[in-house]
């Protein structure tokens, strides 16, 4: 199974120096921290005192995600607490939050008052939906539901809209650093200027979902079922993924199965999708493998669990 930890630190760290402290929990926000942590930076986090809900769900994952974190107890809704986040936002370059907006305002985090208190900070604020959509409830399901990537009853195989969102945030911190920096180098300034980027979950979700609004995994499509070499088929003791979609990965498919393939077209006739599915069906998982090294053929076997 792979591992958080197994990502290994790029040895170009940009966001070396760079202090960043997020009050946000669960998945995107940690996710995104994790990242920034991985590209250099100092972060700080502040739980309440119940702690983050994936410390408690899932204990190995939150471990992973916070290894080189500073995490510190705080609760925001008392005087002791807000006098550790402007201790806290003194030091800070970037902000980084999950609330719903009306909720950054009862903090008294709203960002024209952050902006008029510290020129400098630069607040990334992960929200469910854009703007006044931002209130709304929503998950990652949801949003997904909402781009047409939730196939039947089943549940997505991993939280792409969180992920993606924690991508999407990582980048929005980058583009806070670049646009400090920008303002420090054009300006001469002896300050520099903050910046306020809002990233969404859902938008995360639409972004993941542009091939299929675009058509590229409608069924029937080139890469949603439609190229015979572009599927996933059952084999002897398993599955097996084929990615054969480029003409010279497909040629050499069809050439292991027996397969007269002349053309791009051909891969879309019913007959070639027959034979390709008949000739893996009498091959092994380890012979596949076999097959797709010797054969320079994309695939990768499955268990049928």
């Amino acid at each position: 199974m792979p591992s958080l930890a197994n990502t290994s630190a790029p040895s170009f760290q940009p966001l070396q120096g760079v202090r960043i402290l997020s009050l946000a929990l669960n998945l995107p926000g940690p996710a995104a921290l994790m990242r920034c942590r991985q590209m250099g930076a100092t972060c700080v986090k502040l739980e309440p005192p119940t702690g983050d809900p994936m410390g408690q769900y899932n204990p190995a994952a939150y471990a992973e995600l916070h290894k080189g974190v500073k995490v510190q107890t705080a609760d925001l809704k008392t005087g002791d607490g807000q006098k550790v986040l402007q201790r806290e936002l003194a030091r800070t370059d970037v902000l980084l939050t999950s609330f719903r907006p009306s909720a950054i305002e009862k903090l008294g985090l709203g960002w024209k008052k952050l902006h008029t208190l510290n020129h400098a900070l630069s607040h990334v604020a992960i929200v469910g939906a854009p703007g006044a959509l931002g209130e709304e409830p929503g998950h990652d399901l949801t949003y997904m539901a909402d781009n047409d990537l939730v196939s039947g009853l089943e549940l997505p195989p991993t939280l792409y809209a969180d992920m993606g969102g924690s991508v999407m945030a990582s980048e929005a911190v980058l583009q806070a650093v670049l646009h400090q920096r920008e303002v420090y180098a054009g300006t001469g300034e002896p300050h520099p200027q903050g910046v306020f980027i809002e990233v969404a979950l859902s938008s995360a979700a639409s972004y993941l979902g542009l091939p299929r609004a675009w058509g590229l995994t409608k069924p029937g499509a080139a890469v949603g079922g439609g190229h015979a070499g572009y599927r996933v088929y059952p084999c002897k003791d398993g599955r097996v993924a084929v990615a054969a979609l480029e003409p010279h990965f497909a040629a050499s498919l069809c050439a292991a199965a027996g397969v007269e393939a002349s053309d791009m077209k051909a891969m879309f006739a019913t007959s070639t999708h027959q034979a390709v599915a008949a000739f893996l069906l009498t091959q092994t998982r380890q012979q596949l493998d076999t097959l797709g090294a010797e054969q320079d053929i994309p695939l990768h076997t499955l268990s049928n669990s």
